[in-house]
């Protein structure tokens, strides 16, 4: 489907990246050129059918160009997190027995140096980044620029011979799962996976050629990469950020039609706007909830659920010139749509969001699925819902509520781990998910908790732990949040503050301090953070909400094994790490009412 786009419209901007703060674009027909040269080159370094290639890089448009160059050939590539260690890394090149490492920028090649001696199978690295310095080691270093400038012309009938060779069932990638619990595994993902997922999401994603995307989440993750992917095979514009934390101002920049986006993206956006309304004289105040309430009104139509007329039509239009455009103007004024997945989105951010005009869609997936299993559309969203299966996918809730999968999107297996094929799938070859779940009347899926994640009181209540972080995580003063009530007689919670917006708060009341540990310790700030979690956690019941808290000093840190790349908490790590923070919250009596 790629090469049939480079030679569909060759002149038409395929990649575009950030170069000396300005935004540059690389055409189809140069995406093709490139993706053949790396595609020879490698084949003059012996790369056979089905040998594994490790990425180990930030976004870039050489990232999309090495899959594409990997896949040409009907290899393997094993995409690394930028962000995971040395020791990370060793561990799925080793897995994966690759042979080749592309390495991104500085951090990863310091990284990459450090592994060559526990990795026997890897006889390359190659640099995509021009600045990097060769060094001499163990292995072959060669520069992305030197791949491309080699005389490998000739092996040009060899690489015709690859592509024209393919199948859907060449395996096209190992994907490892980040792991909360034990070691990664390689998830086998086939060409037949994303050809599938590909033409599902054709029939209900409105993405079309000339369109642009922001990839801003890391191409390392089935959810970016398989967007990528698909934005890409309709002939859009994939616009790549280096940075994550640039976001913002990358939005007014690029002013993208679509991008995929994780639920706290959205809970940063709403808190932010939330803190700027809640500063605004009372009069504006009210303007901004009555458009709100328009912006709602309007999206129920959009539904189904309301019917409109010239009054309400007039009052929706106005409220939209006042407020809602504004506010979609500050994420570039483009977007249509965002897909939503890698966690649960609380129920009223999704409703502000859909109320503003921003259509965000729900989705639910996992890497061993090639990301989506079920998904909102458009005029059928269902808040609080992760929307309908794919059309090609089957799905059904099994015992204890879990959510079982079969189809063509669904991974052949781990990677040399059949004891843990024989765990994940049924006898009748349905996929255990590992998630509860329910159907609601329209036939959408509701996710309740990870089974392993869902948390039993001593009082024997269950609680789901990421319902009630998404809720806590809507106050702007809450950066991250890790709810602790496993074997516990009622909820407590470790709080990340907002350190930036927490600040400014003391400033404006004069409170004092020295440093961040002086001001957690202030009492004004502990009953501010009491007073703000009674009023987001009244939509939960009394047993499901925080009843005492602990701010601490610190983010929760991936290098510090504390959350995963895809920002997930690895809650035993934490528990153990904040032992002392914990107990503490269970010594004295006194609780949140």
């Amino acid at each position: 489907m790629l090469r049939q786009r480079m030679q569909q419209m060759p002149d038409a901007p395929a990649l575009r990246y950030q170069a000396q703060k300005q935004w540059q674009d690389i055409s189809w027909q140069q995406f093709g050129l490139f993706a053949d040269g790396i595609s020879r080159a490698l084949l003059a370094l012996d790369i056979g059918v089905q040998d594994k290639l490790a990425i180990f890089a930030q976004n870039s448009p050489q990232w999309t160009i090495a899959d594409l160059a990997i896949a040409q050939l009907r290899a393997v590539s094993a995409p690394i997190y930028p962000t995971s260690t040395s020791e990370q890394a060793a561990y799925i090149i080793n897995d994966a027995q690759a042979k080749v490492l592309f390495v991104g920028g500085q951090e990863q090649y310091d990284k990459a140096l450090q592994l060559i001696e526990l990795c026997p199978t890897l006889t390359h690295i190659i640099l995509m980044d021009k600045a990097l310095v060769k060094v001499a080691c163990a292995v072959t270093v060669v520069h992305w620029q030197e791949l491309l400038d080699g005389d490998h012309h000739s092996l040009q009938g060899e690489l015709d011979q690859r592509i024209n060779d393919s199948h859907l069932d060449d395996l096209h990638t190992l994907i490892y799962t980040s792991g909360t619990t034990g070691d990664p595994k390689g998830v086998m993902l086939d060409q037949r996976n994303f050809a599938s997922a590909i033409r599902q999401h054709c029939e209900f994603i409105p993405f079309h050629s000339g369109d642009v995307t922001l990839a801003f989440l890391p191409l390392s993750h089935v959810f970016e990469r398989a967007w990528t992917i698909y934005a890409l095979s309709q002939g859009g514009t994939n616009a790549y950020l280096l940075n994550p934390a640039q976001v913002q101002g990358a939005l007014k920049e690029i002013r993208p039609h679509a991008m995929c986006a994780v639920p706290r993206l959205f809970e940063k956006i709403y808190s932010a706007v939330m803190d700027k309304v809640s500063k605004a004289p009372k009069g504006r105040q009210r303007l901004f909830q009555w458009a709100l309430h328009q912006g709602h009104n309007h999206f129920l139509k959009d539904q189904g659920e309301m019917r409109f007329g010239p009054w309400r039509t007039f009052k929706w239009i106005a409220a939209d010139r006042l407020v809602l455009s504004k506010i979609r103007d500050q994420l570039g004024g483009r977007i249509r749509m965002m897909p939503c997945g890698g966690a649960a989105l609380d129920p009223q951010v999704n409703r502000f969001f859909q109320s503003v005009g921003l259509s965000v869609l729900c989705g639910f997936g996992m890497t061993e699925t090639t990301a989506t299993v079920t998904a909102s559309r458009p005029g059928n969203i269902g808040i609080g819902s992760n929307g309908t299966p794919l059309p090609d996918v089957e799905l059904k809730i099994g015992a204890n509520d879990e959510v079982l999968v079969r189809g063509d999107t669904v991974m052949r297996g781990y990677y040399h781990r059949p004891e843990a094929d024989a765990e994940t799938f049924t006898e009748d070859g349905w996929l255990r998910t590992g998630d509860c779940g329910r159907l609601d009347e329209q036939g959408r899926l509701v996710i309740t908790d990870r089974i392993k994640e869902l948390m039993k009181t001593s009082n024997g209540k269950y609680i789901a732990p990421q319902r009630v972080e998404g809720m806590c995580s809507r106050e702007p003063l809450v950066e991250q949040i890790a709810i602790i009530a496993d074997a516990r007689n009622y909820v407590s919670a470790l709080i990340v503050p907002a350190f930036e917006a927490l600040e400014a708060w003391a400033k404006e009341r004069n409170i004092p301090y020295k440093d961040k540990l002086e001001l957690l310790e202030n009492a004004k700030v502990n009953a501010h953070f009491e007073e703000r979690l009674k009023e987001v956690q009244q939509e939960l019941a009394k047993f499901e909400q925080v009843k005492k808290f602990t701010l601490i000093n610190r983010e929760f840190s991936q290098k510090m094994g504390e959350i995963t790349p895809t920002l997930k908490l690895r809650r035993k790590v934490i528990n153990q790490r904040f032992a002392a923070e914990i107990e503490s919250m269970y010594k004295k009596v006194v609780q949140l009412d």
